[in-house]
């Protein structure tokens, strides 16, 4: 094909200045080619096709020149041969019919005299032969890869590759002359082609050939030709080692036969250039991935250790990264690195910053709690924001998991809610809420310290919802002095109120938070004697709140004082104590050495015999005002991690409210952020949708996002929601619609 010719179209094309002018240039190019195919023209078929597979590449349909890709592989020219093949992997797939017309040719062109022309014929049938044309010529590539030509066995190699993906039975065959080109000195060829073939048969038989290619090339001295800074062929130690490790994962026998040539490998591999780095990590991998035998896997985590010193970034990060995967089967031998690993928490590259962090954490046990807890609330101190959060949460489950006693557990959680703030996540007020009530004996001690800890400062909202919550529970013991920890301070009744005041006149609190201090000062009313009074006026003011959620619990504590003075003390009485069981109950999710694992909790019914409300950010007295009405729950969305449960209760001062509280939880290893439910009823409803418990649904189901709907239902009918879920994952932004219509009838009845 004369090149000026196609090079003369590829110059017409690049002239055009617009697509409509680019799309006429194609469209008359393509009817002259047509026209020339309808006259049979063997003279130009070629260059028509090599114009057609041009186009075909800017996009523009080109399956009418099949057919002319078919006569070109018969014909017996090699421009011919090349452009046909050529065209037929680009416009031809296995689903075409026409296909199994080039069975013949691809047969006849593998057996032809020149190696090019088979060479042609072995990339088409390995490119886009389908499961027929593999099974009729498998015989013919098997001979190919017995040739003594080097070029063809290569082509042969990936061809069979093709051939054992489409027909996995014809596997065996391949095996024999497999194991032949392992004796194959090009190195080239045993690299690229024949490790592929053997990564696809994945048979045991060829360990111990593979093991002396590896020990010849780690003992044989220097060859020019395959030297890379000082290691013979790095690139086919490295193919070598991951063959290995896919032979001898879960195989016993395989395993063995390879510990020796690993452990040669380990060490005597230089470490002074990045080759031998390269091939100590895949050394590492292999080692960790194949039933090897524990000094052996002893090595490996130190030669991971080796690289932690090392002064290229790229390497303390895999290092980091794999000792984090090896750290549940290996710990103690990872343990042993623990400083080093922890000298990377002061490194300036973030990403391995977060992962020291994540490996610190699967480092931490009952042994060295203490010392690692001090330095990771240091790193908590000076890191950046975008790490303070997943620090502060990896500290809270160390510390209930690990913590030597109940004091050193309250003063480490102070600690990180007065060092991290606001970068605290929503779940873990209560959680460390539920761990306050649990701590009976530390009670006075800890109200105390929560009060000094938020004196003029409103900044940090978790530390002041905590605390709000534990002076409303135990303001008596605040005010009394019992303290015996450390030496009590002198509170009035009136300077505790105070306190609670300035947080909800605060401009730095959060709807939330002054939620808590309301609550807080109403518990009060049954914990202080001086100041009923002053507690019923200051109710009374947010009775005309602008805050939804704040006017309504204080409508409903002014009614409380009113008309169910009598209820009020075992209402607000303190909450029971939590603890921990095997039996069924709401599930959370701790963390053990950096894999997490369920734990229930199961919770004493309280002495009144009201049912126990787990502390929580939307945490009110409403519940005195609903009925249990026996309502099942629903689920109402179910999909990508994401699920959604409705439970219901009837308003007791109207029957025409249903209460809907909806629950999400996130199954998926990430949180979702920025989470918004929306949802829209029929006209003949009346539908409020109050302010969720927060914006995060924390990953692994270890906690939950509540929001509250109220639903007035006049009329009695059948109860219909849309709803609209809106929420970041992953990095991506994610929307849903979804119907809900399988409201329980006694929810609107």
């Amino acid at each position: 094909m004369a090149p000026s010719v196609f090079c003369l179209l590829i110059r017409t094309i690049r002239t055009a200045r617009t697509q409509a002018e680019e799309r006429e240039m194609i469209q008359k190019e393509c009817a002259a080619i047509r026209s020339s195919f309808r006259e049979e023209d063997n003279t130009y078929r070629c260059r028509n096709v090599a114009k057609l597979l041009y186009m075909h590449m800017l996009g523009y349909p080109a399956h009418f020149g099949q057919l002319e890709c078919l006569k070109l592989i018969a014909s017996q020219k090699f421009t011919d041969k090349r452009i046909g093949y050529l065209g037929a992997m680009l416009l031809l797939d296995e689903r075409q019919d026409v296909h199994l017309l080039m069975t013949n040719c691809i047969k006849n062109d593998l057996n032809h005299s020149t190696q090019y022309v088979q060479g042609l014929a072995l990339c088409t049938l390995g490119c886009m032969g389908s499961s027929e044309m593999c099974r009729d010529l498998a015989g013919e590539v098997e001979k190919l890869l017995k040739t003594s030509n080097s070029y063809l066995r290569k082509k042969a190699a990936l061809c069979a590759v093709h051939v054992i993906r489409k027909v996995p039975e014809l596997m065996e065959m391949f095996l024999p002359a497999t194991k032949n080109l392992l004796n194959e000195k090009n190195h080239g060829n045993t690299r690229d082609s024949t490790c592929t073939l053997i990564r696809h048969l994945s048979s045991s038989q060829l360990v111990p050939q593979l093991v002396r290619i590896l020990k010849n090339l780690i003992m044989s001295g220097y060859s020019p030709e395959h030297d890379v800074s000082g290691i013979s062929d790095p690139f086919l130690q490295v193919r070598i080692l991951r063959l290995l490790r896919i032979l001898g994962r879960n195989d016993d026998d395989s395993s063995e036969a390879m510990n020796d040539i690993l452990a040669q490998v380990a060490t005597n591999t230089e470490t002074s250039k990045n080759v031998g780095n390269a091939i100590l990590y895949e050394t590492v991998l292999t080692i960790m991935d194949i039933k090897s035998e524990s000094g052996l896997r002893v090595l490996a985590i130190n030669i991971l250790g080796r690289f932690l010193l090392n002064n290229d970034k790229n390497i303390r990060y895999v290092a980091l990264t794999s000792l984090l995967k090896t750290v549940q089967t290996d710990h103690n031998a990872v343990q042993r690195h623990r400083s080093t690993i922890v000298d990377c928490l002061k490194d300036l590259d973030v990403s391995i910053k977060r992962r020291a962090m994540e490996l610190s954490f699967a480092l931490v046990n009952g042994n060295n709690v203490r010392g690692m807890m001090k330095e990771l609330l240091y790193f908590l101190d000076s890191c950046e924001p975008e790490f303070k959060a997943d620090c502060a949460s990896g500290i809270f489950l160390a510390a209930e998991k690990y913590a030597p006693s109940k004091r050193w557990h309250i003063d480490t959680i102070m600690r990180v809610l007065t060092t991290a703030g606001s970068y605290v996540r929503d779940d873990a007020v209560p959680n460390l809420i539920q761990l306050i009530t649990n701590s009976v004996e530390m009670h006075a001690y800890t109200v105390q310290r929560l009060y000094k800890a938020i004196l003029g400062d409103y900044s940090q909202q978790p530390l002041v919802q905590v605390a709000s919550w534990c002076i409303g529970e135990y303001g008596d013991l605040l005010v009394s002095g019992q303290c015996e920890e450390e030496e009590p301070i002198q509170v009035t009744e009136d300077e505790v109120l105070d306190i609670l005041e300035s947080v909800l006149i605060s401009n730095m609190s959060a709807s939330v938070t002054r939620g808590y201090a309301l609550t807080a000062i109403m518990k009060l009313s049954t914990r202080f004697t001086c100041t009923v009074n002053r507690i019923k006026k200051v109710v009374s003011i947010y009775g005309s709140s602008i805050d939804v959620e704040l006017q309504q619990r204080a409508v409903e504590y002014n009614a409380l004082f009113k008309k169910y003075d009598h209820m009020r003390p075992a209402l607000l009485e303190r909450m029971p104590v939590m603890e921990k069981a095997t039996t069924n109950g709401p599930t959370e999710i701790v963390q053990t050495n950096g894999e997490t694992e369920p734990a229930v909790l199961e919770t004493k019914p309280p002495p009144s015999g009201l049912q126990p409300l787990r502390p929580s950010p939307s945490h009110s007295l409403s519940a005195a005002f609903l009925f249990s009405t026996g309502i099942p729950s629903i689920t109402a969305y179910n999909k990508n991690g994401l699920k959604i449960d409705f439970t219901f209760e009837r308003s007791n001062t109207n029957p025409s409210v249903t209460v809907i509280t909806i629950q999400a939880s996130n199954s998926t290893e990430l949180d979702m952020t920025d989470f918004v439910f929306q949802a829209a009823v029929p006209k003949t409803f009346q539908l409020q949708l109050l302010s969720p418990s927060s914006s995060v649904i924390p990953a692994f189901n270890s906690g939950t996002i509540t929001q509250v709907i109220k639903v007035l239902n006049p009329q009695k009918q059948q109860l219909r929601m849309r709803i609209k879920l809106t929420y970041n994952h992953k990095g991506s932004a994610m929307q849903d619609l979804a119907e809900v219509n399988n409201f329980p009838p006694q929810s609107w009845q």
